[in-house]
């Protein structure tokens, strides 16, 4: 880890991508303090779907996803616009 993202520097990441990390991390650490600092192997199925709800919220709090119009493609096939 850079000492750059310790300070505060999000690395270059988007918006977007801060808040997932930062809610992955927040989840990640609260797993920890429920568990004596171990997680189990037995105990990352959970903690996973705990980490993905979370994801999840961040994701609905920031507003729904623009989904790309399905004509604008820019691979040379099909209409573009």
């Amino acid at each position: 880890m850079s000492d750059a993202y310790v300070v505060g520097d999000p690395d270059g990441l988007s918006p977007l991508l801060v808040a997932l990390r930062d809610a992955i991390a927040r989840e990640l650490h609260a797993q920890l303090a429920l568990r004596g600092e171990r997680i189990e192997l037995a105990d990352l199925p959970e903690v996973s779907y705990q980490v993905t709800i979370q994801v999840e919220r961040t994701l609905r709090a920031r507003g729904p996803a623009r989904e790309p119009r399905a004509e604008a493609r820019f691979d040379g096939v099909g209409p573009v616009g």
